[in-house]
């Protein structure tokens, strides 16, 4: 399978695909989904946290060294914290999520869209940087993008939209994702001098998503059981990543 392949492949289990399961989780019902999505977005976590320090930051610092490379850190934390607030962009993985009742529809869509193509360029640029990589990032964009999906859905459901319209909205919005894929690729020679800034990007909105809005989520959730699974499915998540990294 050539390198392009592989790029629109993880693209669409990264886009398409989350919409999909998204979608088809909603359909277990309340009490099911209850319990389906704490643990995927446990999971969610521990993928996150362990693809931007083990995966994406030593190899930007490889590229660039360390100095460069945090500081671009700290300025893409800086970043998504202000699209949060200025698109109203947040990844909430619950329906009741207060930032989500107040957000219309459309805001949740053009937000989508925009992080979609930000993950094509994150994707296509991590393959191109080696397989191995490729590997670990698109399990975290998928891993993230699953329960992002669902409270996406729940959002649009919640305006009043039919649950087909919905589904086709948030499939449109997906289709962004390989944009930014194909971009990455085909402009890969401007583009190689920024891939480690790209990078430490990337591996700054996986540690803002997971330390920002997952891990808030997950302490809600106080009982001694609750908190070991929790820490279970973040260990299974991140040691994912580093089996997959070995």
């Amino acid at each position: 399978m050539t390198l392009l392949a592989f790029i629109v492949l993880f693209s669409f289990l990264a886009s398409i695909g989350a919409v999909t399961v998204a979608a088809v989780l909603l359909l277990l019902g309340q009490e099911k989904r209850a319990r389906v999505v704490p643990a995927l977005t446990s999971f969610a976590a521990g993928v996150l946290l362990a693809s931007a320090t083990v995966g994406l930051l030593p190899e930007a610092a490889s590229k660039a060294g360390i100095h460069y490379v945090m500081e671009t850190l700290l300025a893409g934390l800086f970043l998504f914290f202000a699209l949060e607030k200025l698109l109203l962009w947040r990844h909430c993985h619950d329906e009741e999520c207060e930032t989500h009742g107040e957000m219309s529809g459309v805001l949740v869509l053009i937000g989508d869209a925009f992080h979609n193509f930000v993950d094509g360029v994150i994707l296509s640029l991590a393959f191109l940087s080696g397989k191995e990589i490729g590997y670990m990032v698109a399990a975290a964009v998928i891993a993230h993008e699953v329960p992002q999906e669902i409270g996406d859905f729940a959002v649009l459901l919640h305006s009043g939209l039919p649950p087909r319209k919905a589904y086709g909205l948030n499939v449109l919005s997906s289709t962004t994702t390989f944009a930014g894929a194909l971009l990455g690729y085909f402009f890969l020679p401007l583009i190689t001098p920024l891939l480690p800034y790209v990078m430490a990007l990337a591996a700054a909105s996986f540690l803002y998503v997971a330390m920002a809005d997952i891990i808030p989520v997950l302490h809600r959730e106080t009982s001694t059981h609750a908190v070991l699974i929790q820490l279970m499915l973040m260990l299974t998540g991140a040691i994912t990543i580093i089996a997959i990294h070995h």
